[in-house]
C-alpha cells in the first residue's frame, strides 16, 4: 500500500485498444492499493504518478497484519473505500453524462484539493487521457475556462485564478464525491 504526502496519483482503466480513462484521483487523503484490503488481489487499473511528491510504503504483509491487529485502521480503510467508491462512481457518471467543460473543471479541482497550490502541471494530452476524449476537445474546454478569466494556461502549466468559478463550471459530480469525503473524514476524525 501507498500512501503518497505531497504526491497524486490516477487511478486509470486501460482498454484492450490502449485507450484509457480514469476511475479515480489519489493525494494525501488515501491510499493506493487499496484492493488488498477488499480482495487481497490486483485490479485492471493503473496507478499513474500525475505529480511527482513524497508518499509513504507499506509492504503487503504489513499491512494485513495492522488491519487484523488494529480495528481502528480497519475502519479508517473502510470508510475510506467507501469515499473511493463514490469518486468512482461520480467519475462514471461524470463522463457519461456531462460535458467536457465540466469534466475538465471536475477534474481541476480534484487536483486543486491535493496541492498546496493553485498550480497544476499537466499538459492538454495528460488531460485528454485522463478524461478519455481527444486532445482538441481539452483545448477547446481550457480555452473557454482561459477566456472567463478562471484559468490561465501556458503550455503544461494551469494556473486557477478563480476557484469559484471553477467550481460554478463544474456539474454536480464534484461536490457530491467532495461532500461525501469530508463527512467521512469527520466521522474519521470525531471517531
Amino acid at each position: 500500500m501507498y500512501f503518497p504526502t505531497t504526491a497524486i496519483v490516477s487511478l486509470l482503466y486501460m482498454t484492450q485498444s490502449g485507450a484509457s480513462s480514469e476511475v479515480a484521483v489519489i493525494g494525501n487523503d488515501g491510499v493506493i492499493g487499496l484492493s488488498l484490503l477488499l480482495s487481497g488481489s490486483n485490479t485492471p487499473n493503473q496507478a499513474l504518478v500525475q505529480f511527482a511528491g513524497k508518499g509513504y510504503r507499506m509492504r503487503a504483509q504489513a499491512a494485513k497484519n495492522a488491519m487484523n491487529r488494529d480495528g481502528a485502521i480497519l475502519n479508517i480503510l473502510l470508510r475510506y473505500s467507501q469515499a473511493m467508491i463514490t469518486q468512482m462512481t461520480q467519475t462514471a457518471v461524470c463522463n457519461r453524462h456531462h460535458s467536457i467543460d465540466q469534466q475538465l473543471s471536475r477534474r481541476l479541482l480534484l487536483s486543486l484539493d491535493r496541492l498546496s497550490s493553485n498550480q497544476i502541471s499537466m499538459t492538454q494530452e495528460t488531460l485528454s487521457n485522463i478524461l478519455g476524449v481527444r486532445r482538441e476537445s481539452v483545448t477547446d474546454a481550457a480555452l473557454k475556462l482561459q477566456e472567463a478569466g478562471i484559468i490561465s494556461y501556458k503550455r503544461g502549466l494551469i494556473t486557477v485564478l478563480d476557484r469559484e468559478a471553477l467550481e460554478s463550471r463544474s456539474c454536480e459530480c464534484y461536490a457530491v464525491a467532495k461532500k461525501e469525503q469530508d463527512r467521512l473524514e469527520k466521522m474519521m476524525f470525531n471517531a
